[in-house]
């Protein structure tokens, strides 16, 4: 059988150019978290890992009923890295990949997730990620063999550090709309241009055609 990664969905952030919580903005009739995390689930990961930090509570009710397993990073106001980290220690020992992926990199869908995937089976001592302009970021694969180089990251940059070793393989794969993300209310405004909507209708259909699989428990 061939090992799939499982997906570290990181949504901890505070939301401080956004103004509110963001995670919560409504995209269509859902939460940009929610719909994140059936994006993650239609792609048919090994298992989703769902990083809270501000606002987990609240955060925790809309994953109601989604398969997913949910760890709290407690000190998301010292950056990305630490919830990074969080999420990669919440991973069971037979996981051979972490899938990262941010929750409001709202045009990613189920198809993009499972390419990445594609593309670390047949380079699985590479990290794998999205090229998106100039841009060399996540949504990325990260194999098990950098997870220990993960654990040592501090600050908001996330793995992007180990994108830039170039002692590291790196295979980058071509995904511009990866660079749409929500930052301001004025992002959520953009989802309504036809491009932009096109998109992520594009991605409604493809995950609303299947159903969840189990994550192995919240």
């Amino acid at each position: 059988m061939i090992a799939r990664p499982w997906v570290v969905l990181l949504a901890a952030g505070g939301s401080r150019r956004f103004g509110s919580p963001k995670q919560l903005a409504l995209v269509g009739r859902e939460s940009l978290l929610r719909r994140a995390v059936r994006v993650a689930l239609a792609s048919e990961p090994a298992g989703c890992v769902v990083v809270l930090g501000a606002h987990a509570a609240r955060m925790r009710t809309e994953l109601s009923g989604l398969p997913a397993r949910v760890v709290v990073n407690r000190k998301w106001r010292q950056g990305l890295a630490g919830s990074l980290v969080a999420g990669i220690d919440a991973l069971p020992r037979s996981a051979r990949a972490a899938l990262v992926l941010l929750a409001d990199q709202v045009a990613v869908g189920p198809a993009d997730l499972a390419l990445l995937a594609s593309v670390s089976r047949l380079r699985p001592r590479a990290i794998v990620a999205t090229r998106a302009g100039d841009v060399l970021g996540p949504p990325a694969v990260l194999p098990r063999s950098d997870f220990r180089a993960v654990r040592r990251l501090r600050g908001d940059s996330g793995a992007r550090e180990l994108l830039r070793d170039p002692g590291r393989m790196v295979v980058a794969v071509e995904l511009p709309h990866a660079a749409f993300d929500v930052d301001r209310p004025s992002d959520v405004r953009r989802i309504v241009r036809p491009r932009v909507r096109a998109r992520i209708a594009r991605s409604d259909r493809s995950f609303r055609s299947r159903r969840p699989r189990s994550s192995g428990g919240t």
